[in-house]
């Protein structure tokens, strides 16, 4: 009977969270939403320029492979396809359709093919976040959805100015038909976050904007449109489309008479998302705390001043948060009576089966609610993310070296990053193996989702049989880099065709050792805790 009392004041008091309709903010309109961080490089702990994504997405596929560089006659067209991130293999032509052709370029670059493409061989990288924008701006013409824009620019671009430009080129001559999407675009100098949308019904083109982090700041995007006023006589800081006041003036999203600036994510956007803007302050707050950033606040600042300099593992960190130790963790109602040696002390702990990786179907169980009303709270570590990069591009070194992306499979909050450098010729067969038909051992995305998975049933408990295999990992990559990319350098400089190969091993050796630790540590939990669940 005090149990039930227990768990029935539990349910009642993660009841007063918040409402338990839906608002405005219905999650089902943004289900495969990112999360991008973005780094200057005089904010990072050695000079990179960062970007990073976490692909949220119950359907994009798995497998993950290197697109080589290519030379085409004059005269070449390019295939426009729409779903291609759905498809099973590289030469999977059954889930993708062909809408179009553009014309091709006599060069195009190499890059690593994950179902958004991230990193080129001229060490531009892309991570992205989707915000969807106002109904009103999704045009049904044009051919260009934001995977083969992405696509298209890593295939052209050899900065990130010039990846905008291209951007602006395609959708203007060949239209944009996708929803709000944010582009997050490094190059070793700097980063940019482009915001796109498209022009309207029956209109063909695109509507954009893009403002530069900071060379010593750090922004976030979150599934929200965050550029506000646009000053284009500030072109270091600041793009558009010639179009994007004309646009918003047009379809009636603004108003230049009613004497308020124009600001790109009200005109064509909104700010109501309390999923995105409590990310974007969990992500803000974690780097700059001394800011003391308002969680419920519509707006944060764009990009902010990190009080440490910033690390490819500390975004890792971040990507693992799950409002744990806010007011907004989940779990923090899920108490159980604490015992020792047998006996109750009094006093009440949370519960090892309390996870922040519920599905949707379990949160009315315990009465979860949040920013996301009745789904809770829509935190940075999601069970459902297909992958996560986190992406180095670097001055001081040649671009195969250079660029190096942090690939991990499956949830954040439990996953190993393989280093992926931008000279790579190849990945292992296991990775090229999409997961998604069902469960396959020679898929290396099932050794890490049967991990997370698991381990999200007692997580209390199993998160530190996670721990105890990631981060002794994790730290040796670490260490080793240096050493490593010093070696690699001795080889550019001798006997530079043999780079890519060694490039090649080094990486393929580390994807398989991360694979073959998950695998075998899912078979340990199985062991450990059958019967335990």
């Amino acid at each position: 009977m005090q149990l039930f009392r227990i768990l029935f004041l539990s349910l009642c008091l993660a009841g007063l969270a918040g409402p338990l309709f839906p608002g405005p903010d219905e999650p089902e309109q943004h289900p495969d939403g990112c999360t991008s961080i973005t780094v200057g490089r005089l904010a990072s702990t050695d000079g990179s320029v960062m970007t990073s994504h976490t692909c949220d997405s119950h359907k994009d596929r798995t497998w993950i492979d290197v697109v080589p560089a290519s030379r085409y006659p004059s005269g070449s067209m390019r295939p426009v396809f729409s779903d291609s991130h759905l498809t099973r293999h590289a030469d999977d032509l059954s889930r993708q359709s062909r809408v179009g052709t553009i014309p091709q370029v006599k060069q195009t670059y190499s890059y690593i093919n994950t179902a958004l493409p991230c990193l080129n061989e001229k060490q531009v990288a892309i991570g992205e976040a989707t915000f969807g924008g106002k109904a009103e701006m999704r045009s049904d013409q044009g051919i260009i959805d934001y995977y083969e824009l992405n696509r298209i620019m890593l295939e052209r671009a050899t900065s990130a100015r010039h990846a905008i430009r291209i951007a602006d080129e395609i959708t203007k001559e060949y239209g944009y038909n996708d929803g709000g999407e944010c582009f997050t675009i490094a190059d070793p100098q700097e980063v940019w976050h482009l915001e796109i949308v498209g022009p309207g019904k029956g209109g063909k083109g695109a509507v954009w904007a893009a403002q530069r982090v900071p060379d010593g700041h750090v922004s976030v995007n979150a599934n929200a449109s965050r550029i506000r006023q646009i000053h284009l006589d500030r072109p270091d800081e600041y793009m558009a489309s010639a179009n994007v006041v004309e646009r918003a003036i047009e379809m009636g999203l603004f108003d230049p008479q009613a004497g308020q600036p124009f600001e790109f994510c009200y005109a064509y956007a909104h700010r109501r998302s309390m999923a995105a803007r409590r990310r974007e302050w969990r992500v803000l707050s974690l780097l700059a705390p001394g800011l003391k950033l308002d969680p419920n606040s519509e707006n944060h600042p764009f990009s902010v001043q990190p009080e440490a300099k910033v690390s490819p593992g500390r975004i890792m960190e971040i990507f693992r948060d799950t409002y744990e130790g806010t007011p907004f963790d989940m779990t923090k109602f899920m108490l159980v009576p604490e015992t020792k040696k047998g006996e109750r002390t009094g006093r009440f702990i949370k519960s090892p089966y309390a996870n922040p990786f519920m599905d949707y179907d379990m949160m009315p169980l315990f009465a979860i609610n949040g920013g996301w009303n009745e789904l809770g709270e829509r935190c940075i570590a999601r069970y459902y993310c297909t992958y996560a990069t986190v992406i180095q591009v670097r001055s001081w070194l040649p671009d195969p070296i250079g660029g190096l992306a942090w690939v991990g499979y499956d949830n954040p909050a439990m996953t190993a990053y393989a280093p992926i450098y931008a000279g790579i010729e190849s990945f292992p067969a296991e990775w090229r193996v999409c997961g998604r038909s069902g469960f396959n051992r020679q898929c290396a995305w099932w050794a890490f989702n049967r991990v997370a998975d698991l381990a999200a049933q007692k997580w209390g408990h199993m998160r530190e049989d996670v721990a105890a295999v990631r981060n002794p990992l994790e730290k040796e990559v670490f260490a080793s880099q240096a050493d490593f990319e010093e070696r690699m350098m001795v080889l550019h400089k001798k006997t530079p065709r043999r780079l890519k190969k060694a490039l090649t091993r080094y990486s393929q050796s580390w994807m398989k050792r991360l694979t073959d630790a998950y695998w075998k540590l899912g078979d340990d939990i199985w062991t450990k805790y059958t019967g335990k669940f």
